[in-house]
């Protein structure tokens, strides 16, 4: 008997001490399916609200994130977030941009498990959405968002597009910032140019798990993080943008034409840019850009052919 427990005890040791030995199951990442929002600041509520309401024709809705903001939904699961220009500001714009996945609470821990900086724990919205928010690289905010598992249907009969394609802000170097959003979140590369075909200045990555792209543009000015002292609020307006997907630019525009909705600044009439697509630019009253862009390209893309599949409707 005493030989017994002895074998008895060895083996229990000896599976404790295996175990200990054994690595730890690496991390799984959550899926990060598309764009959740962007969320922009507003120097003057009235004029905003008339822009994406009237023509932009978002439904307006409250923020459950938010009680301050506005949503302009173009879609049960895709919003511009409105929210109060707080005070030194300056000329950003820009609060953060959003993306969906389908498990914010296990993303939080992936992210926390790579040693990235992360809150305590997700919050959770009046419409059962749960998100939390991180700094990329560069010190720009970056929110994931698990929407609601039903999603209330929008009534936007007039809506421009439903669906948000790509987001872009300034980035000042793309291999920093390549370490969070291709190294650790899995972004793939999408397409990449500039005005120039000999220099670099639109980073395309799309979703891991879907087929929206955030777009790096990037800045010569100084290097390392944060605005440029010499850079204008249009010329942020211009970098800080999103992109509505269209099948057609040109009828979208004779669409808002037609309706007398091109009030403010905006392009004079539509044009094939450089990756070979349609595009359209409006600037809301702050001066951030909303691109309209064919899913799908005219013409040859300069600079790098496309890498994968298009986002669709």
């Amino acid at each position: 008997m005493y030989c017994k427990f002895i074998a008895v005890a060895s083996l229990a040791v000896f599976t404790v001490t295996a175990a200990a030995q054994m690595p730890d199951k690496p991390l799984s990442r959550p899926k990060i399916t598309g764009i959740s929002h962007i969320a922009i600041y507003s120097s003057d509520p009235a004029a905003t609200d008339h822009y994406y309401r009237e023509i932009v024709g978002a439904a307006k809705l409250p923020d459950p994130e938010n009680p301050k903001g506005i949503r302009y939904a173009l879609s049960a699961t895709q919003f511009i977030e409105v929210l109060p220009l707080p005070e030194g500001a300056g000329i950003n714009r820009l609060d953060h941009t959003a993306w969906n996945t389908d498990d914010a609470e296990s993303l939080r821990r992936y992210l926390d498990g790579k040693s990235w900086k992360v809150p305590g724990q997700v919050e959770r919205g009046a419409d059962g959405s749960r998100w939390f928010t991180v700094k990329d690289p560069e010190g720009n905010k970056v929110e994931f968002v698990q929407p609601p598992a039903q999603p209330k249907p929008v009534v936007d009969p007039d809506v421009v597009g439903r669906h948000i394609i790509h987001v872009g802000f300034l980035v000042h170097s793309r291999a920093v910032e390549d370490t969070f959003y291709r190294d650790l979140l899995g972004f793939r590369p999408y397409w990449f140019g500039g005005m120039q075909d000999t220099k670099i200045d639109w980073v395309s990555q799309q979703t891991p798990d879907g087929h929206d792209w955030l777009e790096y543009m990037l800045t010569s000015g100084p290097s390392g993080s944060g605005i440029p002292a010499t850079m204008s609020q249009h010329t942020l307006g211009v970098l800080d943008h999103l992109s509505i997907g269209e099948d057609s630019v040109p009828q979208a525009y004779k669409v808002l034409e037609a309706g007398n909705r091109l009030t403010g600044t905006h392009d004079d009439k539509p044009k094939i840019g450089k990756d070979g697509k349609y595009q359209f630019n409006l600037y809301d009253p702050d001066g951030i850009r909303l691109e309209l862009m064919n899913f799908h390209a005219s013409e040859k893309p300069c600079c790098s052919p496309f890498t994968a599949d298009d986002p669709a409707e």
